[in-house]
């Protein structure tokens, strides 16, 4: 269940630092969202959210620590995860790979993500408990709102912003 909702947070955050950021991929961002700029935007975006929406400023600043430590760890499981592929790849060359070869990998990359899930599971638990009920809804609400935006070609993007 644990990892249901870390994934779930996770993809949450992602689709809002991701949709956040996403329009600028046309503008030669290179990689697929792989720069500090990248990143770097993603997290002002969050930040204007939140300050739009915690109403302590001081409060705001906490969150918003958070936030840039979940960015952190996205970024590092990100990096990580890729390096994992890098191994398959390599191995995938070799005639001679065994299936243990494989599976080591595999199971490395499944026990970093879901400790990098955890790790991110936890700052939303801090961050959540920084806000009240109300400025979690919105923020929520305002996230989803937002990433929303950035959905070209989907049934679900938002138009006339």
């Amino acid at each position: 269940m644990n990892r249901i909702l870390s994934s779930f947070f996770g993809a949450l955050v992602m689709m809002a630092l991701i949709g956040c950021s996403s329009h600028h991929h046309r503008h030669g961002m290179m990689g697929g969202g792989n720069g500090d700029a990248y990143w770097q935007k993603g997290q002002q975006d969050m930040e204007g959210l939140i300050n739009r929406t915690v109403q302590d400023p001081e409060k705001a600043k906490g969150v918003n620590a958070y936030v840039g430590e979940i960015i952190k760890e996205l970024k590092e499981s990100r990096e990580q995860e890729r390096a994992y592929h890098r191994q398959l790849y390599t191995l995938n060359t070799s005639y001679t790979a065994t299936p243990d070869e494989f599976s080591k990998i595999v199971n490395e990359a499944n026990i970093q993500r879901a400790q990098s899930s955890a790790r991110v599971l936890s700052l939303r638990f801090k961050m959540k408990d920084l806000m009240t009920a109300d400025e979690w809804k919105a923020l929520s609400d305002r996230m989803v709102s937002y990433s929303g935006r950035y959905q070209h070609g989907s049934a679900g993007a938002k138009t006339g912003y």
